[in-house]
């Protein structure tokens, strides 16, 4: 939890800094850097967007679903419906800062990271997991059909818990 308290101070910082720009707007803190971000990916940095964008990335790389950020943003204090949530992420993938990973029926996930790379996902535990780069290569792929081109190449490797392993007697 106080890991989210800095979101509400930043967003709601109004104090004159030296220089005459408010705590907000200062050149090398997050949030400005955060808005130059979304600006360059042709976003309008909105106040819902800035609040979901400092819970996404203010992490580090991660992999979550709509529903884990909505539970992050309700612990924070960020008024958003799910809806919002769901279309911030599509918006955000849509503009290159986050990718979308089928891994789940049920679910999308989104990775903070859109860099080309792989994942485990861990099916028990519906948990994603970033593959260390260990050179893996697809040695051939099929003919695109006419009139399309292969965009990428997705490597995620499913992992469950095994069972008991039974002892021999």
């Amino acid at each position: 939890m106080s890991n989210l308290l800095p979101l509400q101070a930043v967003l709601n910082a109004r104090a004159s800094v030296p220089g005459g720009d408010t705590a907000a707007g200062r050149r090398g803190c997050p949030l400005s850097d955060l808005r130059d971000r979304l600006r360059r990916a042709g976003l309008r940095p909105t106040r819902q967007r800035l609040s979901l964008g400092w819970l996404l990335f203010g992490r580090g790389d991660r992999h979550l679903t709509a529903e884990m950020l909505y539970d992050e943003a309700m612990r924070a204090k960020v008024p958003v419906s799910l809806a919002t949530v769901y279309n911030t992420l599509h918006q955000f993938t849509e503009a290159g800062l986050l990718r979308q990973l089928a891994l789940d029926g049920s679910k999308a996930y989104f990775d903070t990271n859109p860099s080309e790379h792989h994942h485990f996902f861990l099916e028990d535990e519906g948990q994603v997991l970033d593959m260390p780069d260990c050179g893996i290569t697809v040695d051939s792929l099929p003919d695109a059909p006419e009139g399309m081109e292969i965009a990428g190449v997705e490597v995620i490797v499913r992992l469950r818990r095994r069972g008991p392993v039974a002892r021999k007697a």
